[in-house]
């Protein structure tokens, strides 16, 4: 059996999401202000299913999510989530979510640049995507700065808080990003 995933970075420990993790993950799912641009409102089933779906060992090419809970190294604390699906030919869809209290710190800048690095090198990938409700600016310039292309607007794509929203569609290559 492989051992789970554990990124480091200079300020943070991102490691594979636990039964212990349950709290954390529920208060991010419940927070208005983080799932503003992600979703409505979830009851504590569906929370409990999303989590659920993410705890068994992952590895490349695995089915579910690579979910990783992103900790401060100073503090220990827990502050997002980060992580990972593969889909196919090679190609993974990349998501974050950050505790209101770490957000515009440099944190999900960190912790998604280690994402793309292993995504690149050991997991196998050749080229990662991320959706983003129009509107939500941070994840945007989060994304870009990271080195994804904003590669298309989908008008009208996804349900959220009673209306249509667009989504924008990002991309990154393997080859565009630099290892």
């Amino acid at each position: 059996m492989t051992a789970k995933l554990h990124l480091d970075t200079p300020r943070l420990t991102c490691s594979q999401i636990a039964e212990d993790d349950w709290d954390f993950f529920r208060q991010l799912q419940l927070s208005p202000h983080v799932m503003h641009y992600v979703a409505d409102a979830k009851s504590e089933e569906k929370i409990l299913a999303d989590f659920t779906a993410r705890l068994p060992r992952w590895s490349p090419r695995s089915a579910h999510w690579l979910c990783l809970v992103v900790r401060e190294k100073q503090s220990g604390n827990r502050i997002g989530v980060s992580g990972y699906i593969h889909r196919e030919n090679n190609c993974a869809e990349v998501g974050f979510l950050f505790a209101p209290e770490a957000q515009g710190k440099g944190y999900a800048h960190e912790s998604l640049r280690a994402i793309c690095d292993y995504a690149f090198s050991d997991g196998g990938i050749r080229r990662l995507s991320a959706t983003v409700t129009a509107g939500n600016t941070p994840s945007r310039r989060l994304l870009e700065k990271v080195g994804f292309k904003l590669e298309g607007e989908l008008r009208e794509s996804y349900w959220l808080r009673n209306a249509w929203h667009n989504d924008w569609v990002f991309g990154l290559l393997c080859g565009e990003y630099g290892l």
